[in-house]
């Protein structure tokens, strides 16, 4: 049975002057949000807060068995989005809903290096913008976002996620070259067969006309290996994966030339390192890509094999399925595409210095690199042993 939200809520200072809905009782658009939103963009803010806080009061806490929150956590969730969506809107370029990862992950960072108040408070913000995110999955399909930080709303700290060791590195490069997507002989006809022959011709080094079935199996597909180098050596985030463009790629310098409009942060444009071995596979990747029907009305780097932009999931189930290649343990790790991107930034620290790991992982606030500042674990266990 579904809760009936009450008439009447107690009210935090924060609320006060605050518009409440009479209906349901629950603070739905601040006061604080005056002179921010026009009449059009009011009428849409309100339906989209009236579907997200319903949703939180019926079914938000566990959706499965239609179990919502208490109206406390309701009453607080209101308050802490609109407090995230204000943000937003003053520092991600004026209204914009439902809110994005990218604007999760800025805010986020504000709330490490900028706002000034206890870790508590940092989490409970947080909190707020994951809850918007636990809604936004249940309704409307998004991706779980992830994030550099995650602050403890009962008073812990806010460190790095966790990151791959040296060896767990080397072990994903390995891994990535024993998979790809060349479609079997059988599954591909016509025109599309015989670009293949003559790819896989160029691949082997054979003529066309003496391929045989046994060739398109030897043969490995270079997408993965070359989105997960490139990833292995920009640190590139899930929203960098599904935003990457062919225009990105400079293959004669050996750099991606990442944008500002492209961007995550959307705070320059960036030139980003990558290894030989990167480049070589890139290369090799956008030969094939012209063989795939799916990329003939895009620009997108990669895709999926379904023709979709890669998300939070796909790109963690596909470094779940490399650890797995690998004998990487995965158990007790919290294993994203961010634990990549945490090796870049912590090994460039330690080989080159933060000013290098702020540049490589395009990171807007020094401060932001700053987490990075740390020694690795077996480096500190050398260091012990040399200590005597």
């Amino acid at each position: 049975m579904e809760h009936e939200l009450p008439l009447t809520l107690s009210r935090c200072p924060e609320m006060e002057g605050a518009e409440i809905d009479l209906d349901r009782g629950i603070v739905v658009i601040p006061k604080s949000h005056e002179g921010w939103l026009n009449d059009k963009q009011l009428i849409n803010y309100r339906q989209h807060r009236v579907q997200f806080l319903s949703w939180l009061w019926n079914v938000g806490k566990d959706p499965e068995s239609a179990t919502g929150y208490s109206e406390y956590t309701v009453y607080g969730s209101a308050y802490r989005t609109a407090r995230f969506d204000k943000w937003r809107w003053e520092h991600c370029g004026g209204y914009s809903m439902p809110p994005s990862e990218e604007e999760a992950q800025a805010f986020v960072e504000w709330l490490a290096y900028e706002y000034d108040q206890s870790e508590t408070a940092k989490g409970k913000l947080q909190e707020g913008a994951m809850r918007y995110n636990k809604w936004l999955q249940h309704e409307k399909g998004y991706d779980e976002w992830e994030y550099d930080y995650k602050f403890d709303s009962s008073g812990g700290n806010h460190q790095p996620q966790d990151f791959l060791s040296r060896e767990e590195r080397q072990k994903i490069r390995q891994a990535v070259l024993t998979i790809g997507e060349v479609p079997s002989p059988g599954n591909v006809q016509g025109e599309e067969r015989e670009g293949w022959l003559t790819h896989l011709g160029h691949l082997l080094n054979k003529p066309r006309d003496a391929i045989d079935d046994s060739d398109w199996e030897v043969v490995e597909g270079w997408k993965e290996p070359s989105l997960v180098s490139v990833s292995l050596d920009a640190g590139l985030r899930p929203a960098e994966v599904r935003k990457a463009s062919t225009q990105w790629v400079d293959l004669q310098n050996g750099v991606l030339r990442i944008p500002k409009e492209d961007s995550s942060k959307n705070v320059g444009n960036w030139t980003v390192s990558l290894k030989d071995e990167t480049t070589a596979y890139i290369e090799r990747w956008l030969d094939e890509r012209e063989r795939y029907e799916r990329y003939e009305d895009t620009d997108a780097l990669w895709l999926t094999a379904r023709g979709n932009r890669y998300g939070s999931k796909s790109l963690r189930r596909l470094l779940h399925r490399l650890c797995d290649e690998a004998g990487i343990e995965t158990a007790n790790r919290k294993m994203s595409w961010y634990t990549i991107r945490h090796s870049v930034g912590t090994y460039m620290a330690k080989e080159r210095g933060l000013a290098a790991a702020k540049a490589q992982l395009r990171h807007r606030n020094p401060m932001t690199t700053m987490k990075y500042d740390q020694v690795p674990v077996e480096d500190r266990r050398d260091a012990l042993d040399r200590m005597g």
